[in-house]
């Protein structure tokens, strides 16, 4: 049995019966805790203010404040501790994909996955993974090809990065797992996490979503490379 404390969770959609649903879903695992829930941005907005939730699962589309507003002023807010954002949405994402990630977002999640496919992204994201899907990865890496190159800064941090941390930010945002680049570059797993651990500090990334976005942003990698 984990001594871990369990993962708290805030749900935020307009429509009542998602919250309910999913709230019972997750209140059901031993490792989760739904610590609320709120029907629109502004309503997350102080519900993270006052429940301090570990993970907020957020629709995109709501009244008064959408999700990717509102996921940027908890993201940003001063003085709280932050919690990772999964978008929820029924939809297309192409449109969603760019900003959302830009906002903060840790991944995605399509309402009408699996039931256990929302237990486990929860439990993902709070282990400081990111939930992209391939399809997501390509979606964003398309969106980057799009920019022009003038808008692409290399942020100085990336100089305070080794050759080895350098190399695994660029397989990371090919959207490798720990695993599959322990196996690229013929190192220990262990290793690897602490080059991850150790990039994502010199960084101050909270998880493996916004290195891909660094990654491509700044022209680390480049689309099609």
């Amino acid at each position: 049995m984990s001594s871990e404390p369990p993962t708290r969770v805030l749900i935020v959609d307009d429509q009542a019966m998602v919250r309910q649903g999913f709230g019972a879903l997750l209140a059901a695992q031993p490792d989760i805790d739904v610590v609320g829930d709120a029907a629109d941005g502004a309503a997350a907005v102080d519900a993270n203010r006052r429940l301090a939730p570990d993970i907020v699962l957020m629709d995109v589309r709501m009244p008064m404040l959408d999700g990717l507003e509102a996921t940027r002023r908890i993201l940003r807010a001063p003085g709280l501790r932050h919690p990772r954002v999964v978008m929820l949405t029924t939809f297309d994402l192409d449109d969603y994909v760019y900003e959302a990630l830009r906002a903060g977002a840790s991944g995605f999640l399509l309402k009408d996955a699996p039931a256990a496919d929302l237990v486990h992204a929860v439990r993902v994201v709070a282990a400081g993974d990111a939930l992209l899907a391939p399809s997501i990865t390509r979606t964003l890496i398309a969106e980057f090809a799009r920019r022009p190159e003038a808008n692409r800064p290399r942020p100085d941090q990336l100089r305070d990065l080794t050759t080895r941390e350098t190399e695994v930010l660029k397989l990371i945002a090919a959207g490798m797992s720990n695993a599959e680049i322990a196996e690229s570059l013929v190192l220990a797993e262990q290793t690897i996490k602490t080059h991850v651990g150790r990039l994502f500090t010199k960084l101050d990334l909270r998880d493996r979503a916004q290195a891909v976005v660094i990654a491509y942003e700044t022209g680390l990698v480049q689309p099609g490379s």
